[in-house]
């Protein structure tokens, strides 16, 4: 069984009365368990879609989402929750900036689920989470009674890689999660990111402007230009490309970078 499946996906959006613009093109994507997607494109070129019509954020206007056969398509973002977890590229979406970090650990337990009253159990908890935050290798294990608000962006992000895979999630969508990060925090995040991947084998999707990381990272590179999947390569195709290659696709493209 396919841990994701996309259909003949189409979006389009009105930038003004007579003005359309199709982001997503008919797209179809199977993804299998184990997979480690890397995704590049130029602005404009659908990826944000693509993720927020997995996630649930948009609704697509023809087409279909499924999760390990589990017709998705139509529910909201919130029971989306229960299969999928998310990285944005801003270190503040993924986290409670008033919450400490061992509250938003508690909360990241609970994704998915039903929530009603009952106690945190924040002091029986606290050796583990000191152990997997020590794991991120940047100091966020002294910082669990610190709001995440105080912490700097590179913690804050490590938190929320953290929080979305405290749980195995059946999906994660990891969105530029290293873009607003200077390049030693963002190389660390990576190789972290890689090892919790590859541990505890997840099934992921990331979008990078990075052409390095597309190259280093993942089994599977997918090219996206005018809501199409232009380019899907595998293991063995993706050994065979260089940066050179990678920048005669984006010729024309500014936003992609080297590093």
């Amino acid at each position: 069984m396919q841990a994701l499946e996309i259909t003949h996906a189409n979006k389009t959006v009105r930038n003004g009365a007579r003005d359309q613009q199709k982001i997503l093109a008919d797209l179809s994507l199977t993804v299998a368990p184990g997979d480690f997607i890397t995704v590049l494109g130029g602005n404009g070129a659908g990826k944000s879609t693509l993720f927020n019509s997995i996630s649930g954020t948009l609704m697509l206007d023809s087409g279909t989402v499924a999760i390990k056969g589990q017709d998705i398509t139509r529910l909201p973002e919130e029971k989306r929750a229960k299969y999928i977890a998310r990285v944005f590229q801003d270190p503040k979406l993924g986290t409670a900036p008033r919450m400490t970090v061992a509250e938003n650990l508690t909360l990241a337990q609970k994704r998915g689920q039903k929530r009603g009253l009952h106690l945190r159990k924040l002091k029986e908890q606290r050796a583990y989470f000191q152990t997997i935050c020590a794991s991120i290798g940047n100091g966020l294990e002294n910082h669990l009674d610190t709001p995440t608000g105080h912490l700097s962006g590179g913690q804050r992000q490590a938190l929320s890689l953290l929080m979305a895979t405290l749980t195995k999630p059946e999906l994660l969508l990891l969105d530029e999660h290293t873009a607003a990060l200077d390049p030693k925090t963002a190389k660390q995040l990576m190789q972290v990111t890689d090892q919790k991947i590859t541990a505890s084998q997840l099934t992921c999707l990331m979008i990078t402007h990075k052409m390095e990381d597309a190259l280093t990272y993942g089994n599977r590179l997918l090219v996206m230009k005018k809501g199409r999947i232009v380019h899907d390569f595998s293991a063995a195709e993706k050994a065979d490309l260089s940066l050179q290659d990678l920048f005669l696709f984006f010729e024309e493209d500014a936003d992609l970078e080297v590093g």
